[in-house]
């Protein structure tokens, strides 16, 4: 469905994206890891026509992603990091502005936007204006929004930024729904347990280049399976093991307290690039 070979984007001596390839499957729900400046907002929005790469190739859906491709930009709806509506009008203006813009007509706009209002559990809000909107309303509306047209991919760019815990896991559900009606998605995120829950595979992105990509369970389960969190010089370290058993027999050797967890997909990431997974401007 979405298929990267050898993507580059260079701005003067900077390589924000260098050497990419990627294949996503249909229906896959896919999450992009990185640091900050990784390259994973620059990717996404070469992927989406937004940003012209400087060497190798994209396609969506078959279609090769161009400066006018029209045909390739309507396979994808994207939903960015910022709130984009327009605050002055209300959810059913900006809307049906989005489906005008897709040149639906009158008749298949209305009954869509009025379906995915419903489904976003957001019909009862068509007339609100946007500025009376809480944040999480906003962003189902920006995710109703992007997927007006039918798109056969939806691109999900930070999308439960400054959204509180509760809202957040109603955003998740939300987005598994859309996946399993057989869209295809791909994810960004600074929540890391986000695509731990969410995602069918991750790919690790540091400095432009894929690290690795697999699964989340496997990726968790090539470090260990259960972690003890120490300070050393002033920095907390983690230790990780095959088994409960192995941790507890070492903090049993150890005079000093530890911390016993599981471990998580940020390990997995920490242990490949030396990083944590942080929120993404580039």
């Amino acid at each position: 469905m979405i298929k990267i070979e050898n993507l580059s984007k260079y701005y003067k001596s900077l390589k924000a994206v260098d050497g990419l390839s990627l294949h996503v499957k249909p229906g896959e729900l896919f999450a992009f890891l990185g640091p900050n400046g990784a390259g994973k907002t620059t990717t996404i929005r070469i992927m989406t026509g937004l940003t012209r790469r400087t060497a190798g190739s994209v396609s969506l859906n078959g279609i090769e992603v161009g400066p006018k491709s029209v045909a390739a930009r309507k396979q994808c709806g994207l939903v960015p990091q910022a709130i984009n509506l327009d605050r002055e009008l209300s959810v059913y203006e900006n809307l049906t502005i989005h489906g005008r813009l897709f040149r639906m007509g009158r008749i298949e706009r209305k009954q869509r936007i009025d379906e995915l209002l419903d489904y976003v559990e957001m019909g009862d809000r068509k007339e609100s204006l946007i500025k009376n909107l809480s944040g999480g309303m906003k962003r189902r509306v920006m995710i109703a929004r992007a997927l007006l047209h039918s798109p056969a991919i939806l691109f999900l760019d930070e999308p439960t930024v400054g959204l509180d815990p509760a809202i957040r896991r109603k955003i998740w559900a939300l987005i598994k729904k859309i996946q399993q009606r057989g869209t295809t998605v791909f994810l960004t995120t600074h929540y890391i347990e986000e695509a731990e829950f969410l995602a069918d595979r991750v790919a690790f992105i540091d400095k432009g280049k894929i690290i690795t990509v697999d699964t989340p369970r496997n990726l968790m389960e090539s470090i260990g399976s259960w972690a003890i969190d120490r300070f050393v010089d002033d920095d907390m370290k983690p230790q990780y093991f095959a088994s409960r058993k192995e941790a507890n027999d070492f903090i049993a050797t150890q005079s000093e307290s530890f911390t016993l967890r599981r471990v998580n997909l940020e390990d997995a990431f920490l242990s490949l690039t030396g990083k944590k997974v942080g929120k993404d401007h580039s």
